[in-house]
């Protein structure tokens, strides 16, 4: 256990709270289909469950569609494991693109997605089970906040879907244009007295909080059933900063973290 118990729970929303790997499946797809500019809109049978198991390997959206490239030109899941960041700018040579280019694509099918049909696009989503009821016990208990890289908007919808009430529930999303650990430093400015947790999925963003003086006493977890690797979990199995905790666990008493 770790002690104090927070009293204030920040949470990442994508890979912590909610399951979204069949809406960016699903988008990079389309964003693969046009920029490919291939003819049959039906993905081959098991491109979905290999992408479900390398989309942990990318930090950002626009290199969803690269995934999806290197997996149908035949890079295996281990050679991808390997160094994803060189083997993307490789793709990005050899096929003429750029992170921009990507990104406006990606966006672009999103944005669209999203404004010709909202409710398909929601239904893409789901909290991950038991969720829904621990957010609403913790919003009876302490202040919770959702620090997320998707639109605070598309969040509420999401959680409107569940019943949850969202009056004391604070929402720090793209739109805030802010990293995530100077959200963490403002929110500390505001309560300096207050016990922090930070439950994040991707490694790296809980090391950036790790390096920084400031944000020492907010204890950090990484959540092992987003979107994070093996190895990056094996990597800090001695960390004494960063505690590694399970889905069940999230779900319980903060004695049991």
């Amino acid at each position: 256990m770790v002690n104090p118990p927070p009293t204030v729970l920040a949470l990442d929303y994508d890979g912590v709270l909610c399951d979204g790997m069949k809406e960016y499946f699903q988008t990079a797809w389309r964003a693969y289909c046009h920029l490919w500019q291939l003819t049959d809109p039906v993905p081959p049978i098991g491109l979905a469950e290999q992408f479900y198991r390398v989309r942990p390997l990318i930090a950002t959206g626009w290199e969803m569609p690269l995934l999806l490239r290197a997996l149908l030109t035949g890079y295996s899941e281990t050679e991808m494991a390997q160094d994803w960041d060189q083997l993307a700018q490789q793709l990005l040579k050899q096929e003429g693109l750029s992170a921009a280019i990507l990104a406006a694509e990606v966006d672009g099918i999103r944005d669209h997605w999203i404004a010709s049909d909202p409710t398909s696009w929601l239904a893409e989503q789901y909290l991950y089970p038991g969720v829904a009821e621990q957010l609403t016990l913790w919003l009876n208990s302490i202040q919770v906040v959702i620090i997320s890289t998707k639109e605070g908007r598309f969040i509420q919808q999401l959680l409107q879907q569940y019943d949850i009430d969202l009056s004391n529930l604070r929402i720090f999303g793209k739109e805030v244009k802010l990293p995530k650990h100077q959200i963490l430093r403002q929110l500390k400015a505001e309560q300096p007295d207050a016990v922090f947790w930070f439950v994040e999925d991707r490694l790296k963003t809980l090391q950036v909080v790790e390096q920084l003086p400031d944000l020492e006493d907010v204890q950090l977890f990484l959540a092992t059933w987003g979107y994070n690797t093996a190895a990056e979990r094996a990597a800090i199995a001695d960390d004494s900063r960063i505690r590694q905790i399970s889905l069940e666990q999230f779900c319980r008493d903060f004695a049991e973290w």
